[in-house]
């Protein structure tokens, strides 16, 4: 049965950092493409960043360009997003889902297929 379980959010100043970890068993995360989405109160869910299978190329939305950063650890089979110069705006609760395929030449959206979710973990940049 696949699982992913989000952890690492929490309250942070505007400016500060924090990583995300999304950790899988019950299958090889790396052979899927990996993505983590948020979403605020109110909003739709929207794709923040994501990567191919093997981590050969990743793609980020434009707002956190240059501030977030995704990767991998096989050993840990898990999946991080490291998120730096954080913002307000940036509160949301986070997913990281899986799907099968190619990472296609755009940002990711929730509704590619991404077929396995996390329950989510709670961002909260505020002073």
């Amino acid at each position: 049965q696949l699982q992913l379980v989000e952890s690492g959010g929490g309250l942070v100043q505007p400016g500060g950092s924090l990583r995300l970890s999304c950790a899988a068993s019950g299958f090889t995360l790396n052979t899927y493409v990996i993505g983590w989405f948020r979403q605020a109160p109110g909003k739709e869910r929207e794709g923040v960043s994501c990567i191919s299978a093997g981590g050969y190329s990743t793609n980020y939305a434009d707002s956190v360009k240059g501030r977030f950063t995704i990767s991998g650890d096989n050993a840990k089979n898990t999946a991080y997003l490291q998120m730096n110069s954080l913002k307000p705006e940036d509160t949301a609760v986070y997913y990281c889902a899986v799907r099968r395929g190619l990472l296609w030449g755009r940002l990711c959206s929730p509704s590619d297929g991404f077929g396995s979710w996390g329950q989510g973990t709670q961002v909260t940049v505020s002073s």
